[in-house]
Order: structure tokens, then C-alpha cells, then sequence
């Protein structure tokens, strides 16, 4: 089974979360590529698609883009890399604070 990575950073990633106006600084991340976030969000329900936008609102979905993660962000992405690509991301759902990538 292949596996995708947590980055993990020696200085924090500051990224904006404009619902809490402030900025949250991560210590973890992971990088996926623009085609996988894009599947990814399309097969959110409604309820899952409006938190996403509450702790992302107003982020483009492009390449370079940096995303504030959640505890549903992350089962989302983990179920689909295991379904769609059979790859695990063994950290990715421990509760800890993530950031997405686009890249």
C-alpha cells in the first residue's frame, strides 16, 4: 500500500482563517495535488461542504493555495486516498492541527 506524508514544520505555517479573524499557526501539514482536493470537495454533502467553507471561506481551490484542516477535512481525505488511490496517511487523523497544500 503506498502512503502519503505529513510534513512536518521547524517554523510554523501561518495561514488566515477569516471566520475566527486571526491567523492559525500550524506546525503540520500535507501537500495534495489540485486534481485529489478538487474530487475531494465535489463529493462533500451539504453540511460537510458548508463547514469546509466555514473554516476556508473566501480560499481559492488552485494550485499554491494553503487550506486551514479539520478533524472532518482529514477523515474526508484519508477515506478517499484509502478508496481511490489505496494509500493510508497514518497521521493525518490523529486530532492533531493539519494545513493542506495544493499543489
Amino acid at each position: 500500500m503506498n502512503q502519503l506524508s505529513m510534513i512536518n514544520e521547524t517554523t510554523p505555517v501561518n495561514i488566515p482563517h477569516h471566520t475566527y479573524k486571526r491567523e492559525c499557526r500550524y506546525t503540520r501539514g500535507i501537500n495534495i495535488p489540485l486534481a485529489d482536493i478538487e474530487k475531494i470537495l465535489s463529493e462533500l454533502d451539504n453540511d460537510a461542504h458548508i463547514y469546509f467553507e466555514f473554516h476556508n471561506i473566501a480560499k481559492e481551490i488552485k494550485q499554491g493555495t494553503l487550506l486551514n484542516g479539520y478533524a472532518g477535512l482529514a477523515s474526508t481525505i484519508s477515506d478517499y486516498y484509502k478508496r481511490e488511490k489505496n494509500m493510508e496517511i497514518p497521521e493525518l487523523t490523529n486530532g492533531q492541527d493539519f494545513y493542506v497544500k495544493i499543489v
